[in-house]
């Protein structure tokens, strides 16, 4: 579907939306804990969709009223002899989970979108293969069956935090202690912190140590009632619009967060100053927003890209793509984006969104300024479904080529 974006001024207050980072790893330590805990402050995407249906199918029930979730601890009684889990595009969701399953002792069939199981499971596969543990996948299923052993992990921290953490939810409940070695260093390790921060509010102790996590077992998770906050990540596209003459108040967000995404604002402060080498190994999904704002002010290498090709899109080449047809001068190698300051337009053709949420909102933030249209903007259901109708409260003019509840 096609959405119009006409020249117009951001101007109000808007709350920020919660974080999926967090909304993800709360429900899964519920659905881990015994009894009824209580997820507030909670937004229905596609991910947070997908994840609640894997727990689900692993036997937790939920309710949703007034953005709150009620969920009921895992019950083995309630799962079948084939556990099916459609991950959609959520790589939260099958990453998290793939530990998880192998805690029940049933076969295990995955489903997801070519575009997700193309992003690769190597770090899962050694495991597997080293612990005997059957694994057979296509471009868009994955089978399992086996058990995890506590002991020692090795894992390669350049390619995904999201493995860490989907032991950290498992090797706990383990009947032994284990241990997560991290070699090649760790991008995005401020997800392992959010990660253990949560596991922490559910009862559960792990230390880490640089690249070291020992993990005791025979733990119990505690049911608990929390309240997702609020989500940088997101947030620094309403906050963007700052940046485009615009008068946007965004509210809600923890100064004291162990997201990464909260770099965000230095970034900003430098970006409208001059042109900044600014690295984003560990905030990687900033890199949209940051190369659009470079383009509009003063230009900016960005460092630390390399996974921005194994996200939704290939996002370096999809941004440079579009930002092309406003006029932008870009440059991308493997691991660092260029873009020189250039005089920017109104683009002449359509956008394309990529089918990826994080390109399509920054566009959208950028075409706010010039007039355009963008095709594929309902990818922002993924994580952020009230994106445009927040921009509307904030007075951004859209018109769409179907009616909102097409």
């Amino acid at each position: 579907m096609i959405i119009k974006i006409n020249q117009s001024l951001a101007r109000g207050e808007v709350m920020a939306p919660p974080s999926k980072s967090y909304a993800h790893r709360l429900l899964i330590g519920a659905a881990l804990a015994k009894g009824v805990s209580i997820i507030k402050n909670i937004e229905l995407n596609q991910d947070i969709h997908a994840t609640l249906n894997g727990l689900k199918a692993l036997g937790a029930s939920y309710q949703f009223e007034d953005n709150q979730i009620v969920i009921q601890g895992i019950k083995k009684t309630e799962q079948k002899d084939l556990i099916f889990i459609d991950a959609y595009e959520s790589g939260s969701t099958l990453r998290f989970l793939i530990p998880i399953c192998l805690l029940m002792g049933k076969k295990i069939h995955f489903k997801g979108s070519k575009t997700l199981m193309s992003r690769g499971l190597s770090v899962y596969e050694e495991i597997f293969h080293h612990q005997q543990i059957h694994y057979e996948k296509d471009v868009e299923n994955l089978y399992l069956n086996g058990s995890l052993k506590p002991g020692e992990y090795i894992i390669d921290g350049r390619i995904s935090s999201q493995f860490i953490t989907g032991l950290l939810f498992c090797l706990p409940l383990l009947q032994g202690d284990s241990k997560i070695i991290i070699k090649n260093g760790l991008e995005s390790k401020d997800y392992i912190k959010i990660t253990i921060d949560v596991l922490k509010k559910c009862g559960i102790e792990v230390q880490m140590y640089r690249n070291k996590i020992d993990i005791k077992g025979r733990q119990t998770f505690t049911n608990i009632e929390e309240v997702v906050e609020a989500d940088y990540s997101n947030a620094a596209f309403l906050d963007a619009f700052n940046l485009l003459d615009g008068f946007v108040k965004v509210k809600g967000l923890k100064t004291s967060s162990y997201q990464g995404d909260k770099r965000y604002k230095k970034y900003f402060k430098e970006l409208e100053e001059n042109m900044p080498t600014l690295d984003i190994s560990n905030c990687v999904d900033l890199g949209p927003i940051l190369m659009m704002i470079g383009c509009f002010k003063n230009g900016v290498v960005l460092t630390g890209t390399k996974r921005l090709a194994i996200k939704e899109s290939n996002r370096a080449i999809a941004m440079k793509e579009e930002l092309e047809k406003f006029g932008a001068k870009i440059d991308v190698d493997e691991n660092k984006v260029i873009i020189e300051k250039a005089p920017l337009h109104k683009p002449l053709e359509i956008l394309d969104g990529h089918n990826d949420h994080r390109i399509v909102m920054a566009l959208a933030v950028l075409l706010s300024k010039f007039g355009g249209k963008i095709s594929g903007y309902e990818a922002v259901n993924k994580s952020y479904p009230t994106f445009f109708s927040q921009l509307e409260t904030l007075g951004v003019d859209i018109e769409y080529e179907f009616d909102k509840e097409a």
